[in-house]
């Protein structure tokens, strides 16, 4: 990624962080934006969100996320309208590192401790 797609995927992870924290109805699980990567256009920004609760909750979650995108949009519009003259389409995705950072780790654990 060139330097402006940094900055505008950085800018955008930020105020869709905000717009999480504030502006959505909190009924259920945890949002967190992990990471947003930006088209070269800058027309497609992919967000990647860690969703925490159950199986069911989290694909709940990011699909409600896909059938507000407009909503989301509208939302980060209004907060960098004066940066943007088109603001990105919004593609959100769930992101599992977590879980499968906490797997690795306990799949570690249970070889050191069988080799003792």
């Amino acid at each position: 990624m060139s330097i402006r797609t940094d900055k505008v995927a950085s800018l955008l992870q930020r105020e869709l962080s905000g717009i999480f924290e504030k502006e959505l109805p909190r009924s259920g699980p945890l949002h967190t934006v992990v990471e947003v990567k930006v088209t070269a256009d800058l027309g497609i920004a992919r967000v990647y969100v860690s969703v925490i609760g159950s199986e069911k909750e989290r694909e709940k979650a990011i699909a409600h996320l896909q059938n507000e995108t407009k909503y989301i949009r509208k939302l980060l519009s209004e907060r960098i309208r004066h940066q943007f003259r088109r603001i990105p389409e919004l593609e959100f995705y769930e992101d599992r590192m977590f879980e499968k950072a906490d797997r690795i780790e306990q799949l570690l654990k249970q070889a050191l401790g069988g080799s003792e």
